[in-house]
C-alpha cells in the first residue's frame, strides 16, 4: 500500500515522507527494515526509532522528529493493531455444512453459517447468522448463540449456555463445564454438588485457547460484555466478571468471584472464591487475592496488598537474614 493511503485508513497526519512510498508489511521497531512500517508507543523506545531501517514509524502527536517518515497518530499502538489488519485479514469461510457434521432437527442455525468437519449441533440449539464452526467443534443441547459467533478447532459449549453476539472461541475453550462443588459426607466421602445453571456471555467476548468457564449449582456464571480472557484461564463457577475487564493467562478466578469493569488481572493471578476486584483495580502477575480489592486499586503480593506496601515489603526482603543476626546480636546486652 501506499504510505498515503496508510495514513488515511488510520486517520493519521504523514510528516517528514513521501506519500507514494510504498509499504509491504509491517514489523517491530528494531527489525523493520525498508518498504516495512513500525511504530513506537513507549518513549524508552525513542532511540531505536531515530535508528531504525524501518520507511515509515507510527509515533505519537507530539514525538521528536525522526529520520524516518513518521504517521502521528493519537494512539500510536492502536493504529499499529489497525495497520495490522490492513496487511493481514482475516481468512474467509464460505458458507455450507460438510457432509460429517451432525446437526440436530430441532436445531436452528442462521444464514451464511460455515460447519466444519465432524461438528456437532444438539438439540434445540439457536445460533445466529454469519456463525463459523471449525473442526470438532460441539455445541450441547439448549444453548442459544447470537450472531457472527466463530469457535475454532475442538471449542465445546456446554447445554443452556447463552452467547452473545461477536462471541469468538480459540481452540480448546470448554463453556460451561461442570463447577467444581463437592460435600464431604459422614463418612468423609466426596459428594457431588449438581451444576445446572449456564454460563452467560456478553457480546464481543475472546476466550483464548484452553480457558474453562464453569457453570454454576445456583445462578449464573457470568462474563461481561468486551470481556478478553487469555489462554489457560479458569473461571470458577458463579463468578460474574465486568465489561471489558481482561484476564490474562493461568488466572485462577475461585468460585462466585466478582471482578468489576475495565479490572486487569496480570499472568498467574488467583482469587480465592467470594472476592471481589473493584472496576478498574490492577493485580499484579501472580498475586494471590484472599481479601476484596478497591475499585482503581493497584495490588501485588500474596496476600495481594497495595502496590507501593508491596514494593516495600521486596526491597526489605534480601536483608531479613542481616537483620536476623543483628537482633540476635542484640539480644544479650538487652538482658545485660
Amino acid at each position: 500500500m501506499k504510505l498515503s493511503a496508510i495514513a488515511a485508513a488510520l486517520h493519521a497526519r504523514l510528516d517528514n515522507g513521501s506519500p507514494e512510498t510504498d509499504i509491504t508489511g509491517l514489523n517491530g521497531i528494531d527489525q523493520a527494515g525498508p518498504g516495512e512500517l513500525s511504530f513506537v508507543s513507549n518513549p524508552k523506545y525513542a532511540a531505536a526509532a531515530r535508528s531504525t531501517r524501518a520507511s515509515a514509524v507510527i509515533v505519537a502527536e507530539d514525538f521528536p522528529a525522526i529520520p524516518a517518515a513518521m504517521l502521528r497518530a493519537k494512539d500510536p499502538y492502536l493504529s499499529f493493531a489497525r495497520a495490522l489488519e490492513l496487511f493481514h485479514q482475516p481468512v474467509r469461510y464460505a458458507p455450507g455444512m460438510h457432509a460429517t457434521a451432525v446437526l440436530h432437527p430441532t436445531a436452528k442455525v442462521g444464514a451464511h453459517a460455515h460447519i466444519g468437519p465432524y461438528v456437532v449441533i444438539d438439540e434445540h440449539v439457536e445460533i445466529g447468522e454469519h456463525a463459523v464452526l471449525l473442526a470438532h467443534v460441539v455445541i450441547y443441547r439448549g444453548v442459544k448463540i447470537g450472531s457472527h459467533f466463530f469457535a475454532h478447532a475442538h471449542a465445546v459449549v456446554r447445554e443452556n449456555c447463552r452467547l452473545g453476539d461477536h462471541v469468538l472461541l480459540q481452540n480448546g475453550v470448554v463453556v460451561g463445564a461442570d463447577g467444581f462443588g463437592f460435600a464431604k459426607t459422614a463418612e468423609g466421602r466426596w459428594h457431588k454438588i449438581p451444576q445446572p445453571a449456564p454460563v452467560v456471555i456478553g457480546d464481543d467476548v475472546e476466550i483464548q485457547a484452553n480457558s474453562c468457564i464453569d457453570r454454576a449449582s445456583v445462578g449464573e456464571t457470568r462474563i461481561g460484555r468486551g470481556v478478553k480472557i487469555d489462554n489457560l484461564v479458569q473461571v470458577g463457577h458463579g463468578s460474574s466478571v465486568g465489561e471489558d475487564a481482561l484476564l490474562c493467562s493461568q488466572v485462577g478466578l475461585g468460585g462466585s468471584t466478582e471482578i468489576g469493569a475495565r479490572a486487569i488481572l496480570t499472568g498467574q493471578v488467583g482469587v480465592v472464591g467470594h472476592c471481589k476486584v473493584g472496576d478498574a483495580a490492577i493485580v499484579t502477575p501472580q498475586s494471590g487475592v484472599a481479601n476484596d480489592v478497591a475499585a482503581g486499586a493497584l495490588v501485588s503480593g500474596a496476600p495481594a496488598v497495595d502496590h507501593k506496601l508491596w514494593l516495600k515489603y521486596s526491597a526489605i526482603l534480601p536483608r531479613l537474614p542481616e537483620m536476623a543476626r543483628a537482633l540476635r546480636a542484640k539480644a544479650p546486652k538487652e538482658k545485660e
